[in-house]
């Protein structure tokens, strides 16, 4: 299991190697499908994890358990990552299409057709303004399943940390502290949801 481990840990820090890459690249296609194709194997590897968790001592089962979670976590924020970029590549080619079809275009000299060119620009731009807003609503929906995703790895952290702690027969004082900080990062939680929530709606209120 530990080789196991070893190795999905070396992909997700090759797949973020990856996305630096991504960032200085134009046309990043290629990189998207790989780092696509990583976040596939760490997937099918985060599977064999799980069964193997269950064959490991009892007493070894829910460390063993939090690290395969914690591999799942960064392998569903990665995907998250991948699928902005990717959005945001689509959007970068579709508004250089559109230029390149504005500096194309050739005006009409009577007073028509260049009023039609000036509302067929003014449409172009309210789709791209509402095409950003989805994008950030998207984003915003990807923020909030990955809080809600991190809301439940707390809670079962929780859970094994207090299984472990009675198996390893810490005192009820140390047990105390660890319940007072994971209220703590539940506060932390909500709070992070709700900054998100003000934003999207400032987004909605002022962008559409």
């Amino acid at each position: 299991m530990e080789t196991l481990y070893l190795q999905t840990t070396q992909l997700i820090q090759e797949t973020t190697d990856l996305f630096h890459k991504l960032d200085n690249e134009p046309d990043g296609e290629k990189i998207e499908i790989a780092i696509q194709s990583k976040i596939n194997a760490i997937s099918a590897n985060c599977e064999k994890l799980d069964v193997m968790v269950f064959k490991t001592p009892i007493n070894q089962r829910p460390m063993a358990k939090m690290r395969v979670d914690q591999l799942k976590y960064d392998n569903r924020h990665i995907q998250a990552s991948l699928n902005n970029a990717q959005n945001k590549r689509r959007r970068r080619e579709q508004e250089k299409a559109e230029r390149e079809q504005l500096l194309s275009r050739r005006f009409g000299h009577d007073h028509t057709a260049i009023t039609v060119d000036y509302l067929a620009q003014e449409q172009n731009s309210l789709h791209n303004s509402h095409r950003n807003v989805d994008e950030m609503l998207h984003t915003g929906s990807n923020i909030l399943d990955t809080l809600r995703y991190n809301r439940e790895t707390l809670k079962g952290a929780h859970r094994r940390l207090i299984d472990l702690a009675n198996t390893l027969g810490l005192s009820n004082a140390t047990i105390s502290l660890i319940e007072r900080r994971v209220s703590q990062d539940k506060y932390v939680l909500f709070g992070g949801m709700l900054v998100t929530l003000a934003v999207i709606v400032l987004v909605i209120i002022y962008l559409v």
